[in-house]
């Protein structure tokens, strides 16, 4: 995704595989299959969810909750058919509330999750529902793997044909990440990307200017959202 429109989140966890994680949950002979995917757009989960009424089609209930955005702007809920605010409340806020592994953020986001439910003929209560389908959410999730995504600020940078290698490396080597070398006739062009702050430009600013002597400059672009 590239433009420049912009959000508050710089960064934020997606799951990092377009596969759907599966896993299975018994409860007083009840089946809870929580299935997890990343989307990115209402749409997108909608028709994942489709999917899943489909493939589960004599099931009694297919519960959903979906998060979308780098703000998290985008919440939707469904309890089909439970009872209010025993499934999709409950798998909206374990969304939410989940925490990355590396440093305990809640941040997850471009995500749905759909609990398909199979009665066994023993009631669970309000309560015994809530936790669930909330133990389905933080499986389905726990079961698929997680990455950052996080938003560049691309930049472009002409030199001289004669100097693009060594500045290449010294870029990489100050964790500016060189994106790809297109070389002219006069010159090459050095396109880079550094995290999208006003501090990461101006370190790779003042990095440029001490390897060149002042003499080469970055041209900023637009922001793209990559996984990192």
């Amino acid at each position: 995704m590239t433009g420049t429109d912009e959000t508050r989140a710089r960064k934020y966890t997606v799951l990092s595989e377009p596969r759907p994680a599966e896993i299975l949950l018994e409860i007083k002979k009840s089946e809870f299959i929580g299935h997890v995917a990343r989307v990115e757009s209402e749409d997108e989960a909608r028709e994942f969810l489709d999917a899943l009424r489909k493939r589960y089609h004599d099931a009694r209930h297919v519960c959903s909750a979906f998060v979308i955005g780098a703000d998290r702007d985008i919440q939707r809920s469904s309890d089909d058919g439970e009872p209010a605010g025993t499934a999709g409340i409950p798998m909206l806020q374990a969304v939410l509330a989940h925490r990355t592994t590396e440093e305990a953020l809640q941040d997850l986001s471009d995500v749905c999750v759909g609990v398909v439910r199979y009665f066994g003929g023993i009631k669970l209560g309000a309560g015994g529902l809530v936790r669930a389908y909330t133990d389905a959410t933080v499986q389905a999730i726990d079961a698929a793997r997680l990455t950052t995504r996080e938003r560049l600020r691309l930049g472009r940078i002409e030199v001289p044909h004669a100097d693009a290698g060594r500045l290449e490396n010294e870029l990489r080597a100050s964790d500016v990440a060189v994106l790809g070398t297109d070389y002219g006739s006069a010159s090459a062009s050095l396109n880079i990307a550094v995290t999208d702050s006003e501090e990461a430009r101006e370190g790779a600013e003042a990095h440029l200017a001490s390897s060149s002597s002042g003499q080469l400059d970055v041209t900023w672009g637009e922001t793209e959202w990559v996984d990192r």
